[in-house]
């Protein structure tokens, strides 16, 4: 198996990375990343597991604790951004991780809602975990950017191509504390956050790096008209004090240990 091989066909979300696009475009993700990172806690000498790591930015932060971090990623082109950082990193789906017994923690930022079969994911974060791990992350929850994904929707339709049954994993609280509890997890906090959250480079780039599931069965023009439309009816978002639109994020915040 070569450093690019994945333990199984990662189930596909018809999205592709490219690393400078999400670097320019999606740069505030691993920034707001900073308030699950301190629940995370790492301490010196911890293994830590990032699933979902991206291009590996809160992961070197991380790994200054002192903790020793291994990162995933279903992306080659973004876990070799990440390895160009010193992370370590290897090329995994999250559906199908292969570690056992290996991490006192598995830490996840914007990454669960791309990973659309939960109860394989929680499988395998448990049998990573070592007994007692902690499991930390924070993804989209229930209403997460639904104004944006509504317009996508409208501008195909309005384009004559019918709406894309493509959806994200965006769960409540209590549907995913449940989740969590039959794979043998002890939660100690699962709380919904709505977050609204500037985009630096405007809705044009957030549908640039993210709303390729919604497009990927379109031409490449017919795409791009799609994104346009789409654009159109988000120019009137609400905006924070230096003028940038406000995406609307819901981002649902969880702290588990593995009992």
């Amino acid at each position: 198996m070569n450093a690019f091989d994945t333990a199984a066909p990662p189930v596909d979300a018809g999205q592709r990375w490219n690393a400078q696009d999400y670097a320019i475009d999606a740069g505030f993700v691993p920034v707001l990343g900073g308030a699950v990172a301190r629940l995370l806690d790492a301490r010196s000498g911890e293994r830590v597991l990032d699933l979902g790591c991206g291009d590996g930015v809160l992961s070197t932060e991380l790994a200054l604790t002192g903790a020793r971090i291994t990162g995933v990623d279903a992306s080659p082109e973004l876990v070799i951004a990440s390895r160009a950082r010193g992370l370590d990193a290897q090329v995994m789906d999250g559906h199908a991780l292969t570690f056992d017994g290996e991490f006192d923690a598995v830490f996840s930022n914007a990454a669960l809602h791309w990973m659309r079969e939960p109860d394989r994911v929680l499988a395998g974060v448990r049998r990573a975990l070592k007994p007692g791990g902690r499991f930390v992350a924070e993804f989209g929850g229930q209403g997460n950017v639904a104004t944006i994904v509504g317009a996508i929707q409208a501008a195909r339709v309005a384009h004559g191509h019918g709406e894309s049954p493509f959806a994200w994993y965006f769960p409540t609280a209590d549907t995913y504390s449940d989740r969590l509890r039959q794979h043998g997890f002890h939660v100690q906090f699962a709380e919904l956050i709505e977050r609204p959250t500037p985009l630096p480079t405007g809705i044009e780039g957030w549908l640039r790096v993210f709303a390729s599931p919604f497009l990927d069965d379109l031409p490449p023009g017919a795409a791009a008209r799609v994104r346009e439309g789409a654009a159109a009816l988000l120019s009137e978002l609400p905006r924070d004090a230096s003028g940038q639109p406000l995406a609307d994020y819901v981002r649902l915040r969880v702290l588990a240990r593995r009992r």
